[in-house]
């Protein structure tokens, strides 16, 4: 036997083990996790990220072992160390991500939102795609792919408006001075009573809420079921849309604001 011959062994050895025990290791902690996760009953997004731990476990402990049985002990031992060494230098230039990682567990623990929600926060809006432990991806109602580190999300406010079963919608409309405000109260309440989008309870109400420079406002509120994005744009624009034609139709006005300037202009001569 040539002098690579106990090596080639070895290596063999170990890649058969690295093999075997990862396919057998994948195969029984990814069924443990996925049985774990459904029977606790927990969202996809939890089950997801179990699945990643979980397979970065195994991958980890396949190489452990394939080392130990192909005999590189002292081997095993130094990448111990040095994976050791790399951590704690990574950890230390890597806080930024750290604190991704901690506010990503703290986002599936929490529950501010889940997959599929649809979120606002200060530097933008969509629905949830996907929460990872370092980012969360959403998308746009443009269709566009904005990746968020979890620690803008988890430290500021984060507003989700289809966390509940329902959702209350307002829209004020400004109407003239001159114009009759029970009429326009009675055909907004009419329109919002016709849309069949918009429940019956909670009913929906109208408040006068401004005096304008150039109108009234009436504040109407509706409530509506099951909202996500679509749905409440979609029932808000048509909500308004009604009440509009039918403001034109009994002779409403909605007054352009406008604004009334007085003084006087002095001409000096020289």
């Amino acid at each position: 036997m040539s002098m690579y011959g106990p090596f080639l062994v070895d290596v063999m050895a170990f890649l058969t083990t690295l093999v075997a025990v990862y396919l057998v290791g994948n195969f029984l902690v990814m069924n443990l996790v996925s049985g774990w996760v459904k029977k606790r009953g927990l969202d996809e997004t939890i089950h997801d990220v179990a699945d990643s731990v979980a397979h970065i476990l195994v991958v980890f402990a396949a190489f452990a072992v394939a080392l130990t049985v192909a005999g590189f002990p002292s081997f095993l031992t130094a990448f111990a160390t040095l994976g050791g060494a790399l951590a704690l230098a990574i950890g230390f230039a890597s806080q930024e991500l750290i604190s991704n990682f901690v506010s990503g567990l703290f986002i599936l623990k929490d529950k501010p939102f889940k997959k599929g929600d649809w979120i606002e926060w200060s530097n933008g809006s969509g629905t949830v795609d996907e929460i990872d432990l370092r980012v969360t991806r959403i998308k746009t109602f443009d269709n566009e792919l904005i990746t968020v580190p979890n620690s803008e999300l988890a430290n500021n406010a984060v507003k989700n408006p289809v966390a509940h079963d329902t959702l209350r919608l307002k829209f004020v409309f400004g109407i003239g001075y001159e114009d009759d405000i029970e009429e326009a109260t009675s055909i907004i309440m009419e329109e919002a009573r016709k849309h069949d989008q918009i429940l019956e309870e909670p009913g929906p109400s109208v408040r006068l809420t401004e005096l304008g420079d150039s109108s009234v406002g009436l504040q109407s509120r509706i409530w509506i079921k099951d909202p996500a994005r679509s749905d409440f744009v979609k029932t808000r624009s048509t909500f308004v849309q009604n009440v509009k034609e039918r403001f034109d139709e009994e002779g409403i006005d909605i007054p352009y604001p406008n604004r009334t300037l007085s003084g006087k202009l002095e001409v000096e001569e020289f």
